[in-house]
């Protein structure tokens, strides 16, 4: 988003203009301005030292300011913190302009909506618990307030269906900030009562942990993404008429696992196994891989070699998992006719199964050196055709569900590469389909 379109920059100022509406009724507003500027100085310090350290937020502040403060005296606590605070792409201005616009919007209609619920009598007695339904209320208008402001400028700036995009930002977010609403609830309450302030800082220490835990986790997580894309670009390079098929197989097996109701550990695994089903074609001749004829029995057998070859370069990735022997027996069939060892039915692994429904759909729906690009429509028929025999029933029938319900939108970050002339197509049962 370094260059931004002219409308996503109308949209900033938009927002911003909303956040100064928000402010202006300011000095009016009887308020207890030393805890105003506490909150404020306190979530400034607090958002440097937690996307410094914790790579996250520090929402808990200013939950508990919009659970403390009128409207308009909450929605500035984030204003100084936002205008300062790191910011790791250009444009640095307006980037910060928007943040800070759209956490003043967000507090202030966290406050409206926990004081027309009339909480504040009851945070202050801390009536438990009664004061649990109104803050939950405000905390879902935040992260939904917030979920909005951020998928517009994102559909505006990257020209992303906007609704897809608020109901992911608002899923993604829903429990973090929960958890920080408590957080700030605990602050509120316990900042009215005998302790004071100083009391309602100690919640901040269990929830310093719990971020340094979470940053430990997804530092982790990153450094497996790394692993991944290194290891797909190198497959990309060496193999140009499928630049993107790994991320698109990748995309398809986790829609068979969600449809299948796998747990979202198991999903994620699946993921990483269809983004690295097909990394043994670095063990394989590059003339092979872009040859644009039929593939001789030789060839075919050297190809044949690349599940065994993945398996091999992924052997030390322990984070991988049951992946692993996705990457091995992808190409195994329900009736036996596969390879590299020939697998019937259930003895290949559930999550191969899956990975090789996938591939198949890519491999027909992708224009190839050796196939010409099918229609979606006739890729998932020519699976039912083949279920059964080469694929499991299944995960056949979750593919077809879960498209057939919300279509198929792949996702590849991958630059498409297509050859020139492509060949008659190829169906998956028949010699050279999927290589």
């Amino acid at each position: 988003m370094e260059t931004v379109p002219a409308r996503a920059r109308a949209y900033v100022v938009c927002v911003a203009l909303g956040a100064l509406l928000c402010l202006l009724p300011l000095p009016q507003v009887r308020a207890s301005w030393w805890a105003v500027l506490l909150l404020a100085a306190l979530y400034a310090g607090g958002e440097q030292v937690a996307r410094r350290r914790f790579a996250g937020t520090f929402y808990p502040v200013l939950l508990a300011g919009a659970f403390l403060l009128p409207p308009h005296a909450a929605a500035f606590v984030p204003l100084p913190g936002a205008l300062f605070s790191v910011v790791e792409q250009r444009p640095f201005l307006l980037r910060r302009i928007s943040r800070a616009a759209h956490l003043v919007i967000a507090v202030w209609a966290t406050a409206q909506v926990h004081g027309a619920l009339d909480a504040r009598a009851a945070v202050e007695a801390s009536d438990f618990p009664y004061v649990l339904l109104p803050a939950a209320a405000a905390v879902l208008v935040f992260c939904l307030v917030l979920a909005t402001l951020d998928g517009g400028i994102l559909a505006l700036a990257e020209g992303l269906p906007l609704r897809r995009l608020c109901r992911g930002l608002f899923r993604r977010t829903l429990a973090p900030v929960a958890v920080h609403g408590l957080a700030g609830l605990m602050m509120a309450v316990l900042w009215r009562s005998p302790y004071g302030p100083v009391a309602a800082l100690l919640v901040l220490f269990p929830m310093a942990v719990s971020w340094w835990v979470f940053a430990q986790y997804h530092r982790e997580r990153a450094a497996h993404q790394a692993t991944i894309r290194a290891l797909v670009q190198a497959v990309d390079i060496k193999d140009g008429y499928t630049r993107g098929h790994s991320e698109r197989v990748g995309q398809a097996s986790m829609l068979i696992a969600r449809e299948l109701g796998m747990d979202e550990g198991r999903v994620e695994v699946l993921r990483f196994a269809g983004i690295l089903h097909d990394v043994g074609k670095l063990g394989v001749p590059t003339r092979l891989l872009r040859k644009d004829g039929p593939l001789t029995p030789e060839e075919r057998r050297v190809i044949e070699l690349h599940p065994e070859y993945g398996h091999e370069i992924t052997r030390g990735i322990s984070f991988l998992g049951e992946a692993r022997s996705a990457i091995l027996h992808h190409h195994e069939r329900i009736d036996g006719t596969g390879y590299p060892y020939g697998l019937v039915g259930s003895q290949i692994p559930e999550c191969a199964r899956v990975v090789a429904v996938a591939d198949a759909f890519d491999a027909m729906t992708s224009t190839r050196s050796y196939s010409r690009a099918r229609p979606v429509e006739v890729a998932l028929a020519e699976l039912q055709r083949c279920a059964g025999a080469h694929f499991d029933p299944r995960m056949v029938t979750a593919l077809v569900r879960v498209i057939a319900r919300d279509g198929w939108h792949p996702v590849v970050t991958a630059d498409e590469t297509r050859p020139t002339v492509p060949s008659p197509s190829a169906a998956p049962d028949r010699p050279g389909a999927r290589r």
